[in-house]
């Protein structure tokens, strides 16, 4: 069994989120840094990914080699700050079909409200990995979690760049079979819903709205 938290503590990681959390990055040099970190992000939370094996040709033989078994992954991106996350993926898996939840967070209730849902066929087939940057209240996560099992995802994922222990707390009891993958677990968050330290507004920094 996959343990529900998973804190990506790689060096490389660690190192350009530091750079990434500092108010002074620009916004083209949070973008690319994003998309740095969630390339290596992938790597682990891909590693489940099933296998089999498929005989080639080499320059010296016949063999039998590894190769991906089934329909290729789902990834689906929580708007508008998971796109961030989705470009350096989809540079690692080129051929994974993209889906989008709309969802904003209502600023006197905190709650998440729907506005766009699109997603791939049978995902119920796929393992579907559902990312946004921050996992803070966990409501939004939760609501888009909610969505894609009604419409048959069963092999989830979560994939965030920072969560608050409120989010993951909400997110073990809604969807304990929903393991989460990120590159820090902060300490809290504040009194509007922000992670603290945290970075800011993720889609601010990312698209610089701010």
């Amino acid at each position: 069994m996959m343990q529900h938290l998973t804190v990506v503590d790689h060096p490389l990681v660690q190192h350009k989120l530091s750079i990434l959390r500092q108010k002074d990055v620009s916004t083209a040099g949070f973008r690319r840094l994003l998309r740095e970190i969630s390339l290596l992000l992938a790597y682990e939370v891909t590693r489940e990914l099933e296998l089999t094996t498929m005989r080639i040709q080499t320059p010296m033989c016949e063999m039998d080699a590894p190769t991906l078994e089934g329909k290729k992954l789902a990834l689906i991106s929580i708007l508008r700050a998971g796109n961030g996350l989705m470009d350096g993926i989809l540079e690692l898996i080129p051929g994974a079909r993209v889906g989008f939840v709309g969802l904003y967070r209502d600023p006197e209730t905190l709650k998440p409200v729907e506005y766009y849902y699109k997603v791939p066929r049978e995902l119920d087939a796929r393992m579907t990995i559902v990312v946004d940057p921050m996992l803070a209240t966990g409501n939004s996560s939760v609501a888009a979690i909610d969505m894609l099992k009604e419409r048959g995802a069963v092999n989830m994922r979560f994939l965030c760049l920072l969560a608050a222990p409120e989010g993951v707390d909400r997110m073990r009891e809604a969807h304990p079979d929903v393991p989460i993958f990120t590159a820090a677990l902060d300490e809290r968050l504040d009194d509007h819903g922000y992670i603290v330290p945290g970075l800011g507004d993720a889609g601010d920094r990312m698209f610089g709205t701010k």
